[in-house]
């Protein structure tokens, strides 16, 4: 029996990625990092986690490996599997085995999403312990001190069923991250998307109406990912009243009325 291991050169980022500090959180991860504490980022969709992971790999020049996860997320998934190739039978590392080989940074996004029994295999991990067992192959996976575990999930959408159970949660440094403030994202959007800053800062005051409708007739505002979208719309010169409704109205709601409602709320400033 053989093992493949995949190259970690294919992870690195080489080019800086945009990221805006909002707060401490740049020195909190730095210093999470260097004391091996693993992250847990909180936040809403579209506010920039995903970004921001990028851009700390990119600083502390570490392989980024990001797993989305679903809820037919497995363990094997994670840490890895013996497949049939060639004739003969060999072990293939998950995307948390080939991360801890690699000294690399591992993104677990929207951890909540994954099945229980799948959230529990990190735990070792994150921890003191920092090991990784790969119980099919009789071995257990040391972490250096270059890698690191961060995790994700949006307090939002909590649920009894989606909820991260607090053995888990105990064990990360938390980062709490929210939009940024209507400059700085005026700014972000302007730097995405090229579109003009008057129009920028218009479509900041549209998000901050949608996002005041949370809890009463929609689940999220726009998030600032649907203003960049919307921004680029308006760039290449769509209205800026279609543009709001195809990136930012349909992707929040399927209500007739509050379709309805968030178009008004785009033509009185548009």
């Amino acid at each position: 029996m053989s093992a493949h291991v995949s190259r970690p050169e294919e992870f690195f980022i080489t080019t800086e990625p945009y990221y805006q500090p909002v707060a401490d959180e740049v020195a909190l991860f730095e210093a999470a990092y260097h004391n091996q504490l693993p992250l847990l980022l909180k936040g809403p969709t579209g506010c920039g986690k995903t970004r921001f992971m990028e851009y700390m790999a990119w600083r502390l020049q570490r392989p980024l490996i990001t797993v989305s996860c679903h809820d037919d997320l497995t363990a094997s998934d994670l840490v890895g599997r013996y497949l049939i190739s060639g004739g003969e039978t060999v072990w293939v590392d998950g995307p948390l085995a080939r991360a801890v080989r690699a000294g690399a940074i591992c993104y677990l996004d929207e951890v909540v999403e994954a099945r229980k029994d799948t959230t529990v295999v990190i735990h070792p991990l994150a921890d003191d312990r920092r090991i990784l067992p790969l119980e099919k192959r009789g071995e257990q996976l040391a972490a250096g001190p270059e890698f690191c575990l961060t995790i994700s999930y949006n307090p939002g959408y909590q649920s009894v069923l989606k909820s991260l159970k607090p053995s888990t949660r105990q064990r990360f440094v938390a980062l709490e991250f929210d939009y940024p403030e209507p400059e700085l994202e005026a700014r972000i959007i302007v730097h995405e998307s090229g579109l003009t800053a008057e129009l920028a800062r218009q479509l900041v005051k549209f998000a901050g109406m949608t996002r005041n409708l949370k809890g009463n007739g929609l689940e999220e505002g726009a998030s600032t990912r649907l203003l960049v979208h919307g921004a680029k719309l308006m760039a290449a010169g769509i209205p800026a009243v279609g543009a709001c409704r195809a990136a930012i109205a349909q992707s929040l709601t399927d209500d007739p009325e509050m379709l309805a409602a968030i178009d008004e709320l785009s033509s009185s400033l548009f």
